[in-house]
């Protein structure tokens, strides 16, 4: 494919029956950000965080800012992956909810292996506009957006190769997600699990509700302490509302 490929592994599962949880990253995110979730749900999961390009070991690789190919990109190695797992569940957080919904459609679409669930995190529906203006914001309003957010080191922003890097990455997956458009009427089949932090700023208790219209099955939605980068804080109450989903779908 002429790259370091879109998964990593980021646990050992020790056990032949794991469930695999295929993780996609917030925007300016990598798929080490779900390095503290994998190793909280130990060895019945094997978890696969998908590296965009342009970052990290792919940051020779040119930056992807549309939805549609970060979503062409991850198919083929997710289509040759599935017929291996013992069942398998999608997670996405912020920008990384929109890509894992739109590859739940088309790996519905091509009739593959349907995910058990899939989890949506910190991210308003899709057919909804969220902020527009971002990726267009100056580098200084770009920083200032991350600090208010959370999630970006400061130190990381301090050093000028980091932050020109960040910037860059960040800019072009704003441009993916704020250009992004979705039907009111585009839906999955797969159960849906919705999840937030109580105090996001960019996404409420109440947004999340709009999910329901998105699928066509089951539908929950959670929330737990914490702003839009909640998820390490609550490391082991994720976890374990995953291990929850995972026993009542082969109950």
């Amino acid at each position: 494919m002429g790259n370091a490929g879109w998964l990593r592994s980021l646990s050992a599962a020790s056990e032949p029956d794991a469930h695999t949880l295929i993780c996609f990253p917030h925007a300016g995110g990598s798929a080490l950000s779900y390095g503290p979730l994998a190793r909280t749900l130990g060895p019945r999961f094997r978890v696969l965080g998908v590296q965009y390009p342009g970052r990290q070991d792919r940051r020779r690789e040119p930056l992807l800012d549309n939805i549609a190919d970060l979503v062409e990109g991850v198919l083929p190695e997710l289509r040759e992956l599935l017929p291996q797992t013992a069942g398998y569940s999608l997670f996405g957080h912020s920008m990384g909810a929109v890509v894992a919904f739109e590859t739940c459609r088309r790996l519905e679409q091509d009739r593959a292996m349907p995910p058990s669930t899939l989890f949506v995190s910190g991210r308003i529906a899709p057919a909804r506009k969220g902020f527009q203006g971002v990726h267009r914001y100056s580098d200084q309003e770009l920083i200032r957006h991350l600090l208010d957010f959370g999630g970006t080191p400061t130190a990381l922003l301090e050093d000028p190769e980091f932050r020109s890097i960040i910037l860059a990455v960040t800019r072009s997956d704003y441009r993916a997600i704020e250009t992004y458009t979705c039907a009111p009427e585009a839906a999955v089949e797969s159960p849906l699990v919705a999840l937030v932090g109580d105090s996001d700023p960019a996404t409420s208790i109440a947004d999340l509700n709009e999910w329901r219209t998105h699928t066509t099955g089951p539908f929950t939605q959670t929330s737990f302490p914490g702003g839009h980068f909640y998820i390490d804080a609550n490391s082991h109450g994720v976890a374990q509302l995953i291990r929850d989903q995972r026993e009542s779908n082969y109950a």
